[in-house]
């Protein structure tokens, strides 16, 4: 497998144990991890035993450092990080939700060193030197005008070097505020209909079509997730293909997952999970963390294209949609479920019965 390159901001994640709301966890401990969407897709493919490369600015101190020792713990290369004295660790504060309660998210990352830190500060070329893909989200741009900023010229670079672009449009309401009197909706939109004519593989829900894109099914469509597909593929004609997840929510504890993979070429949208050659979500009844199911999909779609066992369109959406499922079973952001489990999920062994 060719490297993978992902840009973007890794954070220390602060969680209340359990199921506790912030008033009942502090005072007190909270369960500290790393996590960030293109560092969790970076750490997933390297889990998974492909070459990924992670990119951002860390200040010069010891958190960093042991950010930096625990990435490479799974194997992810860190060689083009930047090191700089300016900005500050992102943080965001994590409570999980429980049956109708949802979770919560507190973001603290005003003036991060990757929100802060010029283009011209990385070295693009030997970022882009021997890369295939580079994998970036909606998040990045989010944080500040400079971070969107980077992003597009990481987007022009990697064109430039021959390198295919990957990007989830990851929406977060609470962080698009850097441009009043825009509202985050309109901002989002604006900056991601800018950076999408780079983009070689969309990631997204209906939801992002609608509100980001304009973009609707057509009522009289009897395929509406292949009429959405192909209007996207329509108004930005480099991509090659759209992926979807296609997550309905019960409650905080339940929600069913499924995937959808548009390939242009062949004007085709294969689903997965089947049974008999029904599509069949996944039922996740009783989820251990939320947080990191885009990623890890992002990582799996990527790791099977690359991989010549899995990289038929039908394999590759049944991969990675297995991939998102099983990381709702791991707490933390990081999927750490490895192939054979994967595989052993996406060949239809649903029982998670104890191996012996």
């Amino acid at each position: 497998m060719n490297r993978i390159v992902a840009f973007g901001e890794i954070m220390c994640r602060l969680a209340t144990p359990g199921h506790k709301r912030f008033g009942q966890a502090m005072p007190g401990q909270l369960d500290t991890t790393f996590a960030g969407a293109e560092a969790s897709a970076a750490v997933s493919i390297a889990h998974l035993g492909g070459h990924a490369s992670f990119v951002t600015a860390l200040p010069d101190h010891a958190l960093a450092d042991a950010c930096l020792a625990q990435l490479r713990s799974f194997g992810v290369e860190t060689e083009h990080i930047m090191r700089v004295s300016q900005g500050r660790l992102g943080l965001f504060f994590y409570e999980a939700g429980s049956n109708q309660r949802p979770a919560n998210v507190i973001y603290d990352r005003e003036n991060s060193s990757v929100s802060i830190t010029p283009a011209a500060q990385y070295d693009w070329g030997a970022i882009f030197e021997g890369a295939e893909w580079l994998i970036l989200s909606g998040i990045t741009p989010a944080i500040s005008k400079n971070a969107a900023e980077v992003t597009e010229i990481a987007m022009q670079q990697a064109h430039a070097h021959g390198v295919k672009i990957a990007c989830d449009m990851n929406y977060r309401s609470k962080l698009w505020n850097w441009d009043p009197p825009l509202k985050p909706r309109e901002l989002a939109s604006q900056t991601m209909r800018k950076l999408l004519p780079y983009v070689t593989l969309f990631l997204g829900g209906e939801q992002d079509a609608a509100e980001i894109l304009g973009i609707t099914a057509d009522e009289n469509s009897d395929q509406p997730l292949l009429d959405i597909a192909r209007q996207i593929s329509k108004r930005y004609p480099q991509m090659t293909h759209v992926a979807m997840t296609l997550r309905k929510c019960f409650s905080a504890n339940h929600h069913s997952l499924g995937g959808a993979l548009y390939v242009r070429e062949e004007d085709e949208l294969f689903r997965a999970p089947l049974q008999n050659g029904q599509y069949q979500p996944y039922q996740i009844t009783d989820i251990v963390d939320r947080l990191g199911g885009g990623d890890a999909f992002t990582a799996g779609l990527l790791f099977a294209m690359g991989d010549p066992d899995l990289n038929d369109p039908q394999n590759t959406i049944n991969f990675a949609t297995a991939a998102a499922c099983l990381s709702h079973t791991i707490e933390g952001d990081y999927n750490l479920a490895t192939r054979t489990e994967i595989e052993t999920l996406m060949h239809g062994e649903l029982s998670g019965r104890v191996n012996r």
